[in-house]
């Protein structure tokens, strides 16, 4: 079974989320920061968080990742890095993951460093992973990226 979590400030990362869900019917949970992330205080915040590699307080999870064969994971790229509610999601259930896909939105770089940081905290590979610019997202132009990313995580699963 798979389960797509995510993180979205500004609703780009929820959105492409949803589409996902969409394509392999499966369940979706989103994640929850306690500290505020909206305006321009919230990104600068953000910013600041990613770069000192912060941790923060997440609002309680409903689903338990150690009963799922994988789960994907979705982040905003912050400061050219994985957004600080995804990194600790990551680091608080790194021993329950089993195996994890990954995606991003973006306003321009950061997705493969921001992977590469997803994979170190949670000790994994990504099996599949995609990354969306912020206009690719606002402007629906994202479908064949979907597609192939989906078709990959369906691949593998078939060999669970």
């Amino acid at each position: 079974m798979i389960l797509v979590i995510f993180y979205s400030r500004t609703g780009n990362t929820k959105k492409v989320a949803q589409e996902i869900v969409n394509k392999l019917q499966c369940p979706i949970e989103e994640i929850f920061d306690t500290k505020d992330r909206s305006g321009v205080l919230g990104y600068i915040s953000a910013g600041c968080d990613t770069t000192k590699k912060s941790l923060t307080e997440l609002k309680p999870i409903s689903h338990n990742p150690a009963e799922y064969d994988m789960i994907i994971v979705g982040t905003p790229v912050w400061g050219w890095g994985v957004s600080t509610p995804i990194r600790t999601y990551l680091k608080n259930n790194k021993n329950s993951i089993k195996n994890t896909s990954f995606f991003c939105t973006m306003g321009g770089s950061g997705g493969d460093r921001a992977f590469k940081q997803m994979e170190e905290i949670c000790g994994k590979p990504a099996i599949a992973t995609l990354a969306l610019l912020t206009k690719e997202v606002t402007e629906n132009n994202f479908e064949e990226k979907i597609i192939s990313f989906t078709k990959q995580i369906k691949n593998f699963k078939t060999q669970i």
